[in-house]
């Protein structure tokens, strides 16, 4: 009898990871037989973790943080253009035993924007946070044809520093890009799209954005999710919002995509975004 294919998460911590209920799902759509595991691995470790478990017979990890970047760095070599841009890989695989790396976190936000009808091509995004989570989705946001992302930030520089890197790779994409602060959000055009990249929602706060900004054409998206609405979703409701959004979708997406890359099938991930909010909403009964 074939031994099923061994598959895991990697993070620390990882137990609240919803990767084996999302992947379990996804195989039983193709019939594929596989075991899929958590690794709680200590930061010291880690390298050392993702090595046995490919000298096991590991045929992917997913990777969560706080290792995406150093995932980034033992694939180095062998990265997809996504990881490369990202600075962070989220998926690994080995291939003629060699180590290779992708991010599949942006491609994962967008089909879920498009799969919820907000607004990506031609769009005007604004997009809070300038940390990894942002620089994980601004090639992808760039390369669905959205027209314009300006990037806010409680720490400016810190903003501008994530796009000038940006343009320094892809100096195409100067006039596209804009970086500035909370301060500077009321006198901005309406964006077509709000993107909450930060982790305010984990913490139940709201951003420090005006009402004003959240009109009612804008679509508002949150890159957390929960068993309620975040804070940011009911911020952007109670200001008028048209649309507002958590990122379990994009959470099931980006799995899509690892799942894609490992076995050369796309699921579909209507039911399991289904099912994963049920069980999220269960668990806290």
């Amino acid at each position: 009898m074939t031994q099923p294919l061994s598959f895991a998460v990697i993070g620390h911590p990882v137990a609240h990871s919803r990767s084996p209920q999302i992947h379990t799902a996804f195989a039983a759509q193709f019939g594929i037989a596989l075991v899929y595991e958590r690794i709680d691995s200590p930061e010291a470790d880690f390298e050392v973790a993702v090595e046995r478990f490919f000298g096991q017979s590991g045929s992917g990890l997913n990777v969560t943080v706080p290792f995406k970047e150093r995932a980034w760095q033992m694939a180095s070599a062998r990265l997809s253009a996504r990881a490369r841009d990202a600075g962070a890989v989220n998926t690994l695989w080995l291939d003629d035993g060699q180590l290779h790396g992708c991010n599949t976190d942006g491609v994962g936000l967008v089909n879920d924007l498009i799969r919820l009808d907000m607004p990506v091509k031609g769009a005007r995004v604004l997009m809070v946070g300038a940390g990894g989570a942002a620089r994980g989705v601004l090639g992808p946001l760039l390369k669905a044809g959205v027209a314009h992302i300006h990037v806010v930030n409680r720490n400016t520089a810190r903003a501008q520093s994530l796009l000038d890197a940006w343009v320094l790779a892809h100096p195409q994409d100067t006039d596209k890009l804009q970086a500035g602060g909370f301060d500077q959000v009321a006198n901005l055009a309406e964006p077509d799209l709000i993107i909450n990249a930060t982790s305010s929602s984990l913490q139940n706060e709201e951003l420090p954005l005006p009402a004003s900004v959240f009109g009612s054409q804008v679509c508002a998206y949150d890159m957390m999710y929960g068993d309620q609405p975040t804070a940011f979703m009911q911020q952007a409701q109670q200001a008028g919002s048209h649309q507002v959004a958590d990122g379990l979708g994009m959470l099931v997406g980006q799995a899509s995509e690892s799942f894609l890359i490992w076995h050369g099938c796309q699921p579909n991930i209507e039911p399991v975004i289904t099912q994963i909010r049920a069980q999220i909403k269960a668990s806290v009964r």
